[in-house]
């Protein structure tokens, strides 16, 4: 499995929000506290996103030879 396609995909991480809010009121807990796990669970998402596709351009800019300097991207 690619993991660091899985960890940058939108769709999984919406899957996986859905399936912890879902959790939180099978188990009791309100709507609100499950739409509050759900906004955290889908910003954290994009953070591992951006990092993996970050460091996915550095390998490439490396591969090439380029410089890629924190200025620019």
């Amino acid at each position: 499995m690619n993991w660091k396609r899985k960890l940058s995909s939108r769709k999984f991480w919406t899957a996986v929000a859905g399936f912890v809010s879902m959790l939180i009121v099978f188990f009791g807990g309100g709507e609100d506290s499950a739409a509050r796990v759900t906004a955290l669970i889908l910003s954290g998402a994009s953070v591992v996103a951006y990092v993996i596709g970050e460091g996915l351009v550095d390998a490439a800019a490396e591969k090439r030879g380029e410089d890629r300097t924190e200025e620019e991207g």
